[in-house]
């Protein structure tokens, strides 16, 4: 169900609105008088759009994607913020499923301390506190992109090379699911740096360096996620190395067994044949004579074998 809830300061407000609805976004258009294709675009949050910066006279619209791990399906998704930044006003539409967000709001509307501290400057200052907040949360996420190539790392040496390669798979996808999600962040912080000189930067100088730190931040998730994808890439072609050996190695001791087989077939049919006068055959002992030839033709292939090391 639509929540909307909201975190009042002497100098700016935080309207934080969860799950929108035709409702909600009516009051933001009679209230701000938001474009109308800005608030479309908020509206179709629920379908991950794709991140966006939009600049008009009285305010910044943004649309930022974020990842989310879903532990059951072992699968990166994203989930999207739209937000809306005036001189006295951030509005964030969301639907609720970024916990770093959600855990930010509660203690500012809850807690007396931590509003003063971060509801008293201006709303791009507080919208640095938001964005910094989701962005050290995945580092964690890429902590534990981190042990799952570990894992892998450890277990193409200890044999099970098969069950690596479903395990490769679910790590690669997650990878470029995140790599996918963050791509855009970079330019639109580069251009919200930027544009909000012009908004609030006059009073407030340090934003810049405030926002440079946050591009930091992004710079870094993606060095780790370049990392995690060439060391991934290198550990599937050595594992599929490995799994090639493997089966090329059995492929080559059916060979040689069957070749060794081979002289037993060979003989067994030569002296199975309803023909007169067979050499041999005829005397006395002829089941062990039969045998006999057969076990030094084996002998003598796995023989040959062993001498060139084929075996």
């Amino acid at each position: 169900m639509p929540q909307t809830q909201i975190v009042k300061s002497s100098k700016f407000s935080w309207l934080n609105i969860i799950n929108a609805s035709e409702k909600e976004l009516d009051y933001l258009k009679k209230k701000f008088k938001f474009h109308q294709l800005d608030l479309n675009d908020a509206s179709a949050h629920k379908h991950a759009q794709r991140p966006k910066i939009n600049v008009q006279s009285n305010y910044i619209f943004m649309v930022l994607l974020f990842p989310v791990y879903n532990r059951k399906a072992r699968e990166i998704k994203p989930a999207e913020i739209d937000i809306f930044l005036t001189k006295d006003h951030l509005i964030t539409i969301h639907y609720n499923q970024l916990t770093p967000l959600k855990d930010f709001f509660e203690g500012c509307l809850n807690n007396k301390n931590e509003r003063d501290l971060y509801v008293s400057e201006n709303p791009a200052m507080l919208l640095h506190e938001i964005l910094e907040r989701l962005y050290i949360s995945l580092f964690p996420m890429t902590d534990h992109i981190s042990e799952d190539i570990n894992e892998i790392e450890k277990n193409i040496f200890t044999g099970k090379e098969r069950e690596m390669v479903k395990e490769i798979l679910v790590v690669k996808r997650n990878i470029v699911y995140f790599r996918k999600i963050m791509q855009f962040h970079r330019n639109i912080l580069r251009n919200f740096i930027k544009i909000q000189l012009k908004m609030f930067s006059k009073h407030e100088p340090k934003i810049d360096t405030y926002y440079n730190d946050l591009f930091d931040h992004v710079h870094s998730i993606w060095d780790i996620l370049e990392n995690y994808q060439q060391t991934i890439d290198a550990l599937e072609d050595t594992n599929t190395t490995q799994v090639s050996f493997k089966i090329n190695d059995i492929m080559r001791t059916l060979t040689i067994f069957s070749v060794i087989v081979f002289p037993l077939t060979l003989l067994a049919a030569i002296f199975g044949m309803n023909v007169s006068n067979i050499p041999i055959v005829g005397g006395e002992n002829d089941f062990y004579k039969i045998m006999g030839i057969m076990l030094v033709a084996s002998i003598g292939m796995y023989s040959y074998f062993r001498y060139k090391k084929w075996i």
